[in-house]
Formats: structure tokens, sequence, C-alpha cells
């Protein structure tokens, strides 16, 4: 194989396998880090769910547990809302 010394501006061609080559790898190593962006992003999107449901049942109330306001509702169709002016 000649060295880069040995060829001169006229005979230099371009080595289109290892051009090949190179863009092959490259594009095998984006496939791969896309695999595992994606991965990773599938996952800690379950763990973040699984996290937020193991929270929100231990904040739910008791399901016989009734819970009383503390206002009253009013209700319109029953009696007036407002007295008339007048």
């Amino acid at each position: 194989m000649p060295t880069p010394r040995d060829q001169s501006p006229e005979n230099r061609a371009i080595d289109w396998p290892a051009v090949v080559r190179v863009l092959l790898m490259q594009v095998l190593v984006l496939v791969a880090l896309a695999g595992a962006f994606t991965s990773y992003v599938n996952w800690s999107s379950e763990r973040a769910m699984a996290e937020f449901v193991r929270a929100s049942e231990a904040l739910a109330p008791d399901p016989g547990y009734q819970l009383q306001s503390a206002t009253r509702v009013q209700t319109v169709g029953a009696r007036k809302a407002c007295r008339p002016k007048g």
C-alpha cells in the first residue's frame, strides 16, 4: 500500500471503499445511540409513572371515608338564592 508521501497530487484518488466503511460505521453508531436513547426514555417514563401511581395510592383516602365539606351547598331550585330588593 503506498504511503501518502509516495502519492503525487496527480495520482491521488478517493478511496471509495474506505469512505463507505466510515459512513457505514457512523450510521451504525447513530442507530445504536438512538436505540439506547429511546430505551432510556421508555424505561425512565415507566419508572416515573410507577412512582406516581404508588404516591397516588398512598395519598388516596380510605374508600369508606366520606369527605365532609366545611361549607354547605345551597340549591338554587329549592329556594331563592337572593332576596328581591324593595
